[in-house]
């Protein structure tokens, strides 16, 4: 386990769960880009400035009552490109 926390206070995050989620719940996930996946799922993709902000996302689909299928540390985007 690295014990650097910087290494672990941000960072880019994919979060896919069952479902279809639209556009407009961007907001709540604090402008995390939201497109649909495969299978009847919606990947919710983005920056996260720490881990409490992660859980705090995580919690969210929670209270929602949305199922979680998977969260995934990812690359920064090389380009703005990279979002689609």
């Amino acid at each position: 386990m690295n014990s650097d926390p910087s290494d672990d206070d941000a960072g880019w995050y994919e979060i896919s769960i069952r479902g279809r989620l639209e556009e407009r719940w961007a907001a709540w996930f604090e402008g995390m880009a939201i497109d649909a996946g495969q299978a009847g799922q919606t990947i919710i993709r983005g920056p996260v400035v720490d881990q409490a902000a992660l859980h705090g996302l995580l919690a969210r689909l929670r209270d929602l009552g949305i199922p979680l299928v998977e969260v995934r540390q990812i690359p920064a985007p090389s380009a703005p490109d990279d979002l689609r």
